[in-house]
This record gives structure tokens, C-alpha cells and sequence, in this order.
């Protein structure tokens, strides 16, 4: 797959970078060779490869899922400026 020189000029303009014009040339070939290497892994046969999610077959050590602290939240409350129905009232910051 090529691209035109006139297709970079316009993805430029669109997300807002800057390319000379000394640097489109260089920027459309080296755009265009790597859309040619995404077409070459495409064409590959991957019908008779199962997916994985790790290429070492390695599964993430997981820590047993136990509370460690005690529920403090009446203390918080106790000495929080205002509370009403177990909320944080705070002043209203937008208008």
C-alpha cells in the first residue's frame, strides 16, 4: 500500500505537526515502507496459530485478596468539618 505525498500533507495539517517541505519526501517514503512491512506480516498464514496472551507461558503471581486495614471511616467522620448521611459535604466549587 502507497501513500501520496498530498495524503501526508493533509494527516499534517489534521493532527497538527509540522513537516517541511524538505521533509515530506523523506517522511511519505519512510511512511509508505512501513505500511508495505504491515502488509508483508498480513499476508502471513497465522490460520493454524493459537493466540496467546504471554509468549514465555508465564501467569502473574497473585496475592491473596484479603482486607488488611480496619473500616475507620466513623473516625474520619468524627473529625471531618461537615457530614450528613455518611457524605463529605464540601462547598460547592462550580457554579
Amino acid at each position: 500500500m502507497a501513500i501520496e505525498q498530498g495524503e501526508i500533507e493533509k494527516i499534517a495539517e489534521l493532527s497538527r505537526i509540522r513537516i517541511s517541505d524538505e521533509e515530506i519526501g523523506q517522511v511519505t517514503q519512510r511512511i509508505t515502507e512501513i505500511l508495505q512491512m504491515v502488509d508483508q506480516l498480513q499476508a502471513v498464514d497465522t490460520h493454524d496459530v493459537e493466540p496467546m496472551a504471554n509468549p514465555l507461558d508465564a501467569t502473574q503471581r497473585l496475592r491473596p485478596d484479603e482486607v488488611t486495614q480496619s473500616n475507620r471511616r466513623d473516625a474520619f467522620q468524627a473529625i471531618a468539618p461537615a457530614v450528613e448521611n455518611g457524605l463529605y459535604l464540601v462547598p460547592k466549587v462550580i457554579e
